[in-house]
């Protein structure tokens, strides 16, 4: 099929930043795009062919959006499923498939799924109702401390709390939830896996994420990971066999934890592109919304590999700011060497809200380590 400057209709579910991100290499490409999405103020409306106004999972707007598409993808999880299937059914090709999204959306079933595949996880319980929870910690089937998370639409650091005291239940949403164990972790790693529908597969180097120890959001990601060569191996080996079990077509960042004694067990995985990613717009060969775009669309594979080492910061809204959202110092960070800053186009700012991140890229990675963080420090997301 050809895609390029063609009648060739590629369809995003979902108009945030990432879709903006990915959006860059389809006019890169001159491949046409629609996306679909609830707010008229959303990132992706400036760079895409067709902007659809709609709420991503209402079945008839997602079916009634996916038949006027050749290839259907996403930039965030919660979406209306049934549709998709329905649209799979009449030909429409949707990468991920309806069937791994069902699996990632809710994460209880995510956690099932690495049993069932014999993928290394944290030990977990599962809960229809959090009130459950309160009674197997009554009966001593269920130890403190350990972590809760929303089976549903948790994103962000949404959805999931370290639980250390029954105290810390209270304000909780009621729902189908999971217990997890509580790793005690020496790291927090991520490997991105591209596959493509012919069944070529290339996945990027390991990546360390620091988070944030308030807002339960990455702080920085760094590539590559400061991890020995065997750990890194055994880290991209778990991510090539979850792409595997999936039968993945486009990106899978696979979230991990490297325990005390070097073991690797999986956290969670988003089938698109990822925050532990965005450092390859300037690091890599190929950034990861190019090759979502070639796994998607059956191209062959760009190379993975890094060309200088790469930290990336989050930038999010700062405490205590809600409103018309202001830069303060942006300027300043711009006269550093290798910092590229990237904004979502997020005209509203509040706080640990998402809006950009910045890239510092340097041959030394210790050296981007610290440069990362004078950009952390001079850098302010706030408002009018």
């Amino acid at each position: 099929m050809n895609y390029f400057s063609s009648n060739f209709k590629l369809g995003i579910l979902g108009g945030g930043q990432l879709g903006k991100m990915l959006l860059y290499n389809t006019r890169k490409f001159d491949i046409y795009t629609c996306v679909l999405e609830a707010s008229n103020a959303a990132p992706c409306k400036i760079a895409c062919d067709e902007f659809h106004l709609g709420d991503l999972l209402d079945y008839d707007a997602v079916y009634n959006f996916g038949k006027q598409v050749d290839v259907l993808t996403i930039e965030i999880e919660n979406v209306n499923i049934d549709a998709l299937a329905d649209l799979e059914k009449e030909g429409i090709k949707v990468y991920p498939s309806s069937k791994t999204l069902r699996t990632i959306q809710n994460k209880a079933k995510q956690k099932l799924f690495y049993i069932d595949h014999n993928l290394p996880t944290a030990p977990f319980s599962r809960f229809a109702y959090l009130s459950e929870i309160k009674e197997a910690l009554k009966h001593g089937g269920l130890k403190l401390p350990f972590v809760w998370k929303a089976a549903q639409f948790g994103y962000d650091g949404q959805g999931v709390k370290i639980v250390k005291t029954i105290e810390d239940l209270e304000g909780l949403p009621k729902g189908e939830c999971i217990a997890e164990e509580l790793v005690p972790f020496k790291n927090e790693l991520a490997v991105i896996v591209a596959r493509r529908a012919s069944g070529e597969v290339k996945s990027y180097p390991v990546v360390e994420m620091e988070f944030h120890p308030e807002a339960n959001q990455v702080e920085y990601v760094i590539c590559p990971a400061r991890i020995s060569e065997a750990v890194a191996k055994k880290a991209q080996e778990v991510a090539l066999n979850i792409s595997k079990a999936y039968n993945h077509v486009g990106l899978l960042a696979v979230e991990m934890f490297q325990t005390q004694n070097d073991e690797i067990l999986i956290n969670e995985v988003a089938p698109r592109p990822h925050n532990s990613g965005h450092q390859s717009i300037e690091a890599s060969y190929t950034s990861q919304f190019e090759q979502h775009l070639r796994a998607i669309l059956d191209l062959p594979l760009g190379k993975t590999d890094s060309k200088v080492g790469g930290v990336m910061v989050n930038l999010v809204g700062a405490e205590g700011y809600t409103g018309n959202v202001v830069y303060e110092n942006i300027a300043e960070i711009m006269k550093m060497d290798g910092v590229t800053p990237h904004i979502y186009g997020k005209k509203q700012t509040r706080p640990f809200r998402k809006m950009g991140h910045v890239t510092i890229v340097n041959q030394d990675l210790n050296e981007a380590r610290k440069i990362a963080e004078q950009v952390k420090g001079l850098i302010k997301v706030i408002s009018e």
